[in-house]
């Protein structure tokens, strides 16, 4: 080996060192470890979730994609539902009047119903379902005591009619260690980019 590649090795593995630094997503990490004298370059990879198919409960893989494609499409909605609600809280604290209060409710409702109602009326039944149990993961509440905190109980067993007419609940919680445990797998791999 020549003479300057050699003092190149060396000024990297000095530099590198026992170094180490961090992906953005906090989970790979980079390191160089030196054993025997020799220098490793080495990645700690991040866990990856194994989903088998006795952990899906026998559902069938058509059905197991079938709730991978609701779950990426209606959780970044259940997430901009979760920081909407504390964004419009948080606002509703400075109003000082019932008036003002209905009157932001009223408009935020309408906002919402413009940007919202093109996606919504694509989505089947079932991705309608998902979407209200990742709100309820999502804000810690159903969609129907949320429709009754905002809009009042009669809007709420209106909805809820309504709802049940087409075969819903939005009365749905959501149980991530019992039948949405799938669900909650899901979402970690979505989280993780891997989905």
């Amino acid at each position: 080996m020549k003479p300057i590649s050699i003092l190149c090795i060396l000024l990297l593995s000095f530099f590198a060192g026992e170094g180490y630094s961090q992906a953005k997503n906090n989970k790979t990490q980079y390191y160089v470890e030196i054993i025997y004298g020799d220098t490793i370059q080495a990645i700690r990879l991040k866990d990856l979730p194994i989903i088998s198919k006795k952990k899906r409960n026998g559902m069938s893989n058509a059905r197991y994609q079938r709730l991978i494609r609701a779950v990426k499409l209606t959780y970044p909605i259940a997430q901009e539902a979760n920081r909407k609600l504390k964004e419009m809280e948080r606002h509703l604290l400075t109003l000082k009047t019932k008036q003002q209060q209905q009157q932001y409710i009223k408009n935020v409702e309408e906002e919402l119903k413009k940007e919202y109602t093109p996606i919504l009326k694509q989505m089947s039944m079932y991705q309608g379902m998902v979407l209200l149990k990742l709100i309820d993961r999502e804000t810690g509440q159903t969609s129907y005591s949320l429709i009754q905190e905002l809009r009042g109980k009669f809007s709420a067993f209106f909805w809820q009619g309504i709802a049940r007419l087409f075969g819903g609940n939005l009365k749905i919680e959501y149980d991530k260690e019992g039948d949405d445990a799938i669900i909650e797998q899901l979402i970690l791999l979505y989280e993780d980019g891997l989905l």
